[in-house]
């Protein structure tokens, strides 16, 4: 059968069962559940807001205020374009989240050592006055950038989120700032640094109508968006109706975003995506295609393809009256230039030229397929390229991101419809108004993931050692360590961190820190707080949400309304907020004289002023109260944004320094001889991208000596976002936690499926069960991420020498090394060894 009609086949029959989206010509896709009869049974909207970039809506039942029942979006026929938003199975086990036996039900204090879950309850009144009295004293002796909220992607809400703590702090001072995130900090800088975009700026999914060949490397949006309006709704979608287009998925597993949507499978070795990137571009300039078809395009539109280029450019940096514009002009240097480099000549002829055949065996993907990906790309009159974030959460990302972005300059083809860039596809979202925050009179700002270094050392960060932002001089000491965290809906307080026995020992260990934990369970990290606050869940709170980042085509928004009072002793963030902001002096501020439902219906009107000539389906009512009743508004956004089309068909220069696209970036040769570089191996700062053997990766001959012979990828599971979700036990039993591994891998190891190993290196070690399947690639392991951390209860030591960890999290297994450019988390680069447990 052709892969197309199997793909539509699929599609039609599975509908009906499928926990994501569906939109075929079957009628059991459109059937609506009957309703039991039930005559008092209350129904409210609510939504489930993790960090998948969704945000669905719930619909929730409940009779005597306890909820009985949760189901996903029924309310609209299911054609595409205004479909149904249907949850995946996270969604549709709120109602069991909800009732975990782990929630918080009241504030606690801390009574044992750190990290011991010691804790005995107090009242909301001790709790928020203890965290005003040591916030105000951190702040009086050691200054409002001791003070850190730390990242907290676990709970999306609209207004009574993070936001709240975030207007706090401000009012009392500010806080010190963090930039980038867990998921795209070096992809982020790598787009900076080529396109002057950030990470989510190629061209829509929905413009693969006019594409004729996709390339996609570690994109697997039908597991981590896989949501009925999520960005895999999107794609399969754009398959369907592109029944011609090639697919080719380059990804060390073989993920649900395939399953007979592909053309063609290669697995590669994690880390190496960098040296495939150059063996194809090898080929596209060794045939001369690149002479005779798009050096034209690379002349007029980018910068450092070859030698004149880059003088050119030095020559008007050197002209400019702008100082930094000089200073980037005396440290670029010509002989740096791409095409010498894949090419092996100049400078680069030690090396040798970055043919398919040396990339064969670095990468594990024979010559053939890459000369035939290579001809495929050339071949293209529109190819869709796509980076997932896998990509560059690797060591040294930025260069892995940067060199898979060469291919689409290559080609010569973007700002074409169907064309792409390499970056993830854009999305636009329906926006809504949320609690003003005001301004954060702390200025320096350190990157989101040097936290746990900056509670030791953070006084000795700078520009040159630690990236930090916001000083005069590169030199300028940030001039204080951490001291008072708070944590809101966070798990990388210690669970989504790298290295957690390290990560546990900095949190045990800090002299005069205080940190406060917000959240709705007793995650692994909140047993490391001094005061824990009980949130109350999405089905009891009211509130205004949109569809988040990466909702597909469709964009919505959600009223929600509470389906019970809040539980226990719980108190939402606006709230607690409000509490601690009394306590400090600034509650007027702060509330400004409001209650919640003040707020909700003041931003209500002002979403619904700003959308007002938006076509939302149903229309907005008047009050917010109404809108509650409705739940779910909905626009089908449209979006065919095309990457670089306002560059290359409109002329707007782009925000890099010399306003063109960067295969030589300037100011990156400037930070390589102006920032210290961390003394490990492979991180290093290159002024065009380049393929590096780095630490852990699968040239480090070190670590195999050292005995750790495979590389463990770790990838999102469909029974987690992240770490939420975890403690859900209906997840657990759909979604298995275990280990993959290749048959040929297994037998060397003497080991079946269902068989527990010890999986470890010198960081850590886990426990977890195995499965053996074809998979993943040979060499390879592969674990879902997220699982929270559970110390051995008897106090067991691994082969690491540390205890082992049972709940099997994979960040007992990653290494602290923020990456060169973006001092980001390279949490996906791991060696490690197995033994088989009895």
């Amino acid at each position: 059968m052709e892969r197309r009609s199997f793909l539509k086949m699929s599609a039609a029959l599975g509908c009906a069962a499928t926990v994501s989206g569906c939109n075929s010509s079957s009628d059991d896709a459109n059937v609506v559940p009957p309703k039991p009869p039930v005559s008092d049974e209350q129904i409210n909207w609510s939504s489930c807001l993790v960090n998948c970039g969704s945000n669905c809506p719930i619909k929730v039942f409940s009779r005597d205020g306890i909820i009985t029942r949760v189901e996903t979006d029924h309310e609209v026929e299911d054609v595409y374009g205004l479909h149904q938003i249907r949850a995946c199975a996270r969604g549709r086990s709120l109602r069991q989240r909800a009732y975990a036996p782990d929630r918080l039900k009241t504030p606690m204090k801390r009574v044992g050592e750190r990290g011991e879950a010691k804790f005995v309850p107090i009242t909301w009144d001790e709790a928020t006055q203890t965290i005003a009295d040591n916030l105000q004293r951190v702040i009086n002796q050691y200054g409002n950038k001791a003070v850190f909220r730390s990242y907290g992607s676990g709970a999306y809400y609209g207004f009574a989120s993070n936001a709240c703590f975030n207007r706090l702090f401000n009012l009392v001072g500010g806080c010190l700032n963090a930039y980038g995130n867990y998921s795209w900090a070096q992809q982020m800088e790598a787009a900076k640094h080529t396109f002057g975009t950030g990470s989510t700026q190629g061209s829509s999914t929905i413009t693969l109508e006019h594409s004729d060949f996709f390339l996609g490397f570690g994109y697997n949006p039908s597991e981590i968006r896989q949501s009925g309006s999520g960005e895999g709704y999107d794609y399969l979608q754009a398959l369907m109706k592109n029944n011609g287009l090639k697919v080719v998925m380059i990804d060390p597993r073989y993920t649900d975003s395939m399953l007979g949507k592909e053309s063609m499978w290669l697995p590669i070795r994690p880390g190496t995506d960098a040296a495939f990137a150059e063996a194809v571009a090898f080929e596209m300039i060794s045939t001369g295609w690149v002479d005779a078809n798009s050096l034209g395009f690379i002349n007029e539109y980018a910068v450092g393809y070859d030698a004149a280029s880059i003088e050119k450019q030095k020559a008007l940096f050197a002209a400019s009256s702008d100082a930094k514009e000089q200073e980037y002009a005396a440290c670029m240097d010509s002989s740096d230039n791409y095409h010498d480099y894949i090419m092996g000549v100049g400078k680069f002829a030690a090396q040798g030229a970055r043919t398919p055949e040396w990339a064969e065996k670095i990468t594990g993907i024979s010559a053939a397929y890459i000369r035939q990906v290579a001809e495929d790309l050339m071949n293209a009159k529109a190819p869709y390229i796509v980076a997932g974030a896998g990509v560059n959460r690797q060591a040294n990302g930025e260069q892995s991101m940067r060199a898979l972005y060469m291919l689409s300059v290559l080609t010569g083809k973007l700002g074409t419809p169907g064309a792409s860039n390499g970056e993830l596809p854009y999305m636009s979202s329906m926006s809504r108004a949320g609690i003003p925050t005001g301004s954060n009179p702390v200025k320096e700002a350190i990157s989101f993931f040097t936290w746990t270094e900056a509670i030791e050392n953070g006084e000795n960060f700078t520009a040159r050692t630690h990236g930090i932002r916001g000083t005069a001089d590169p030199d300028e000491k940030l001039g204080s360590n951490i001291h008072f965290v708070f944590s809101a809906s966070d798990s990388s307080l210690l669970n989504q961190h790298a290295e957690i026995n390290n990560t546990a020992r900095i949190l045990r260990d800090a002299e005069d820190l205080f940190i406060v934990s917000c959240d709705c369970w007793m995650t692994p990290g909140a047993k490391f707080a001094d005061i824990i606050l009980p949130d109350t869940s999405w089905l009891e709170s009211n509130d205004l949400v949109n569809d988040s980042y990466a909702s597909g085509s469709l964009g919505y928004l959600t009223a929600m309304s509470a389906a019970v009072k809040p539980m226990w002793d719980c108190k939402s963030m606006y709230e607690a907020a409000a509490m601690i902001a009394e306590k400090m002096g600034v509650g007027q501020l702060f509330t400004e004289g409001k209650t919640e439902a003040d707020w909700l219906e003041e931003l209500y009107q002002k979403t619904k002023s700003a959308s007002a000539n938006l076509g939302v389906s149903p229309a907005f009512p008047a009050s917010y109260k109404e809108a509650q009743k409705i739940g779910v508004f909905r626009k089908n956004m449209g979006d065919k944004y095309v990457a670089l089309d306002s560059y290359v068909n409109g002329g707007k220069a782009l925000s890099t320094p010399s306003g063109k696209i960067e295969i030589y970036s300037a100011e990156l040769a400037w930070r390589a001889k102006n920032w210290e570089q961390n003394k490990v191996k492979g991180d290093s700062i290159t002024a065009i991208p380049q393929y590096t053997v780095t630490w852990d990766g699968y040239e480090d001959q070190d670590a195999i000596d050292a005995g750790f012979p495979l590389q463990l990828a770790g990838y999102h599971t469909k029974g987690r976002t992240h770490s939420s979700y975890h403690n859900v036990p209906w997840l657990r039993e759909a979604v298995e936690d275990a280990v993959w591994i290749n048959p040929i891998d297994a037998a060397a190891y003497q080991l079946t499926a269902g068989d527990v190993v010890e999986m470890y290196n010198e960081r850590g070690s886990i426990e977890v069960k195995v499965r053996v399947t074809p998979r993943v690639a040979p060499g390879v392991v592969a674990l879902g991420q997220g699982a929270w951390y559970l110390a051995d209860a008897n106090g067991r030591i691994g082969q690491s020498g540390k205890v082992i960890d049972v709940g099997g999290a994979i960040n007992t297994l990653t290494r602290y090394i923020p990456s060169p450019v973006a001092k980001g988390n390279p949490q996906h680069t791991n060696r490690v060894q197995l033994i088989k447990k009895a």
